[in-house]
């Protein structure tokens, strides 16, 4: 079966080019489930062929990402903030909880935005709670696109180097899932670490001003 979507894939991303790339991770970053994980490793398996770029398959890819993430986003600014306002409370969403939330990706947002696009599963919806937030739309999308090209990266040079043989392009996808994983771990550890020492050194300084 896997092998059916890859060869379907192969052939309708060597139809379509880069735009059925950018169409393809569009709805693979909304609301439709559609993995990356099928998408890019072809493309990248047709640029070691020299039928694609894999520069042009990279940035198609990350394009297509971040369509889909601006779409979650403003779908979320458009209806769900609205809807929450009105009928928050009755999902265990009060106005103050929504006012945190504001907070949080005001303060966090980056980071979030940034990790959120590494983790499967939580890619396709980090927009929603952003959108609803209303994070600064600049740093949501730069941090979108940092965030995806990364991922995109690693599945494009998956298919370009293993792209032949499915097996072998299998098991370096779900090591690629779990170095992720980590990766998101020490980003993480690492934020919390360096905001400690930042509020604990402006602490610090106020009370020696003292």
């Amino acid at each position: 079966m896997l092998g059916e979507i890859v060869s379907w894939l192969v052939a309708t991303i060597g139809r379509w080019g880069y735009g059925g790339i950018v169409v393809l991770m569009f709805l693979e970053s909304s609301f439709f489930p559609f993995p990356s994980e099928v998408v890019v490793p072809p493309a990248g398996y047709l640029a070691a062929r020299g039928e694609m770029s894999l520069f042009l398959v990279i940035a198609s890819g990350i394009a297509g990402s971040l369509l889909g993430a601006l779409f979650n986003y403003w779908i979320a600014v458009a209806v769900g903030r609205p809807f929450l306002r009105r009928y928050g409370s009755w999902f265990l969403v009060p106005p103050a909880t929504l006012e945190k939330a504001e907070r949080f990706f005001a303060d966090h947002g980056h980071v979030s935005t940034f990790v959120g696009r590494l983790i499967p599963g939580i890619r396709q919806y980090i927009s929603l709670p952003a959108g609803i937030a209303r994070m600064n739309l600049f740093l949501f999308s730069l941090f979108t696109a940092l965030g995806a090209g990364l991922w995109v990266a690693v599945l494009a040079l998956a298919g370009y180097l293993f792209g032949a043989n499915q097996q072998y392009l299998a098991a370096h996808l779900r090591q690629a899932v779990i170095a992720a994983l980590a990766f998101c771990v020490v980003v993480v550890a690492g934020y919390v670490f360096v905001r400690r020492r930042l509020a604990a050194s402006v602490k610090g300084s106020d009370g020696s001003e003292r």
